[in-house]
């Protein structure tokens, strides 16, 4: 009598074969399902510091954000009610940004507080810092050349991309420095400078918004949804290269990654606010072929992702972990699909453990990884015992 789960096809449902139980694979028997213990104190030391920064973080950006609406509100004399369709016009490019970055991270998600902590560095912080070292510097370049249009030029194409990528740049590099046992790559690089980005653009189109008001159909449109992915774009370069130092060997990597990355980001948005804005018939033949390559780079890397999971997952499935239907199902979105809707069926606690051990086998693949890349904690072997014992308990709990 087979042991094994079975998987059979994107079409069709996953569910366990007849007499698929859990005390064929080597575990931690039910009645003792905890025998590893979820926590190790280095853990706790990491998350409860990354807790609280990252609280701080949102704290300031939070403030900040309140900051950069009260003064849009003072220097332009509107009334608070006329901040609202700005507002509203402002969540829609948001909101397109974010359901993308969802989809990308949906494999594995990050932790939604540390993406609210994101958001709001980039919403509040970055952009309170820009407003001010920006708008300082148009000042002195206008009375010192006698120039406004000069002012605004070096503004535009000089402080802006410098000023405004290093702010949104440094939230990505803190959040990679204090989340760093769970920031698994290029993907999860991106995730994070797309929110960070997505917070200053949010905050940069209600200002734009407001202060063309007499244009605010084009505006909206240039800004809004033609051009929703342009600071994400940008500072994705910086995420990038602090992604990928994860995967190599040197644990000091991201001081040589990152300001390659950074490099990038800030020409880019040079080009964007200097050339793209002087003839914008280049945006048809630059910018969206250049979009178009991003995605197609963005769906590679979380390809490459999927095929790194089914890896490490296969290294289990070899030592009698996992069934080879199982990690067919956990590193395809058919697989997930089916699992998840079978376990539905089955009832609330049946779901539950379903999620929990698909994210908990994606941790595991993770976890595998930084040992391979030669990132491995001292309490690796605590954390692969401890997540190969939640492993089996949720099997059991959506099984029986």
């Amino acid at each position: 009598m087979s042991t094994h789960p079975s998987f059979s096809g994107p079409g069709n449902s996953w569910a366990p074969r007849p007499g698929y139980r859990r005390s064929s694979y080597p575990a931690v028997s039910p009645a003792q399902p905890s025998s590893a213990p979820a926590w190790t104190p280095q853990a706790m030391v990491h998350r409860r510091r990354g807790t609280i920064v990252s609280a701080i973080m949102a704290c300031l950006g939070a403030l900040g954000l309140a900051v950069m609406l009260w003064i849009i509100y003072a220097s332009t004399a509107t009334a608070a009610s006329e901040l609202l369709v700005p507002i509203l016009l402002a969540l829609v490019p948001l909101s397109i940004v974010l359901v993308t970055v969802g989809w990308i991270d949906r494999w594995e998600p990050e932790p939604p507080g540390v993406l609210a902590a994101a958001f709001l560095w980039g919403a509040g912080v970055a952009t309170i810092v820009s407003l001010v070292i920006n708008t300082s510097a148009s000042l002195l370049v206008s009375t010192t050349t006698g120039s406004v249009s000069g002012g605004q030029f070096v503004s535009a194409v000089v402080t802006a991309p410098i000023v405004e990528e290093t702010t949104k740049g440094l939230g990505v590099l803190i959040i990679f420095l204090l989340w760093r046992r769970t920031f698994n790559g290029a993907v999860d690089g991106i995730v994070y400078a797309a929110v960070v980005a997505a917070g200053f653009a949010f905050a940069e189109n209600i200002l734009y918004f407001v202060q063309y008001s007499d244009a605010l159909l084009i505006t909206f449109l240039m800004r809004g949804i033609a051009s929703p992915f342009a600071h994400v774009t940008f500072t994705a370069c910086t995420g990038l290269a602090i992604g990928a130092s994860v995967r190599l060997r040197s644990s000091l990597a991201w001081m040589w990654t990152t300001p390659l990355g950074l490099a990038c980001a800030i020409m880019l948005h040079s080009f964007w606010n200097g050339i793209l804005a002087n003839d914008p018939s280049l945006y048809f033949f630059v910018a969206i072929p250049f979009f178009i390559a991003a995605i197609g780079l963005v769906l590679w890397l979380r390809w490459s992702e999927r095929m790194t999971m089914r890896q490490r997952l296969a290294d289990y499935q070899r030592a009698g972990w996992f069934s080879p239907a199982e990690v067919t199902m956990i590193t395809t979105g058919a697989g997930r699909a089916a699992a998840r809707r079978w376990a539905k069926s089955r009832g609330p606690a049946a779901a539950r453990a379903m999620q929990a051990f698909l994210k908990a086998a994606a941790a595991l693949a993770q976890l595998r990884q930084q040992a391979i890349d030669g990132h491995a904690d001292t309490d690796f072997a605590v954390q692969e015992s401890a997540l190969l014992a939640a492993i089996v308990e949720q099997r059991y709990a959506f099984t029986r």
